[in-house]
């Protein structure tokens, strides 16, 4: 009896246990099957879009691209600190602002006006506008197509002084400092003459012949009959002779107009001499 007992639970034992385990393995099936159905199943993205391009409506104007100014070219080199430029077909003479080149004729006027035409002709620059000065011309800065300005230029390597009669820019005065320190350009010379001081002169020893021609003129003798003697001239400073001939070809070549009067007048108050060509 004890050994059917016996024989009967452990039967149920084993039906139990297969049961569980049929379950266990049906469970796993089912987790592996969700698993591959969820693997299988394709995620699904935003697609990318493309940024879109920058507008100048999105470019902040801070740091907006300014326009690129041509600025005008320069045509000509007058000397160190005169310049003409070339704007829309037309010529604009420029004196630069706050500097004084030595004249022409003056000790290095010509280099001057080599160092102006080296940085400068033939080259497109920006030109910033002070003032016009008695002659018409422009007084300004010239703005180099390298940013430097050429007014600066000019003084700090001993080509021109800082023009303090019309100018207290503090830089310019600090340059000129610097270049007769060092001795630079024109400030190796014992003792230049400043171009405003060198005009001065200028003027005045051409005051000076002329008073002298013109009291030689008016103390000259007369000739004979040249009280009543009526002459002809041309009205043209650039004309130095009377004629007697209104008909003399030379006289025919005037473009003022023509004066008709004494031969002493013509002599004393025009300092003119006879004319040879038609001489009667």
């Amino acid at each position: 009896m004890f050994r059917h007992l016996f024989i009967y639970v452990a039967l149920c034992c084993l039906l139990a246990c297969k049961q569980t385990d049929k379950q266990e393995v049906q469970e796993q099936f089912r987790q592996r099957q969700q698993t591959a159905n969820q693997g299988a199943t394709p995620t699904q993205t935003q697609p990318t879009q493309p940024a879109p391009a920058a507008t100048n409506a999105d470019v902040p104007a801070a740091t907006a691209t300014k326009p690129t100014t041509t600025g005008d070219k320069v045509v000509a080199v007058k000397d160190g600190d005169t310049i003409e430029l070339l704007r829309n077909g037309e010529t604009i003479k420029v004196r630069l602002y706050g500097v004084d080149s030595p004249e022409k004729n003056q000790d290095f006027g010509q280099r001057a006006r080599q160092f102006t035409s080296d940085l400068a002709f033939g080259k497109t620059v920006r030109l910033i506008e002070h003032n016009k000065d008695r002659y018409g011309r422009v007084v300004g800065t010239i703005i180099l197509p390298d940013g430097r300005s050429l007014n600066e230029e000019l003084v700090k390597n001993g080509f021109a002084w800082h023009y303090k009669a019309y100018s207290k820019d503090k830089n310019l005065a600090n340059m000129e400092a610097d270049a007769r320190r060092y001795k630079r350009g024109l400030w190796e010379a014992p003792n230049p003459v400043a171009p405003w001081d060198f005009r001065k002169t200028e003027r005045e020893t051409a005051a000076a012949k002329k008073a002298k021609k013109e009291a030689a003129t008016h103390n000259a003798a007369l000739p004979a009959g040249a009280t009543t003697r009526k002459v002809y001239i041309c009205n043209s400073t650039g004309s130095g002779v009377y004629h007697f001939s209104k008909n003399c070809s030379v006289l025919k070549r005037c473009k003022t107009e023509t004066l008709t009067i004494t031969e002493a007048v013509a002599i004393r108050e025009y300092g003119r001499r006879a004319d040879k060509t038609c001489a009667n």
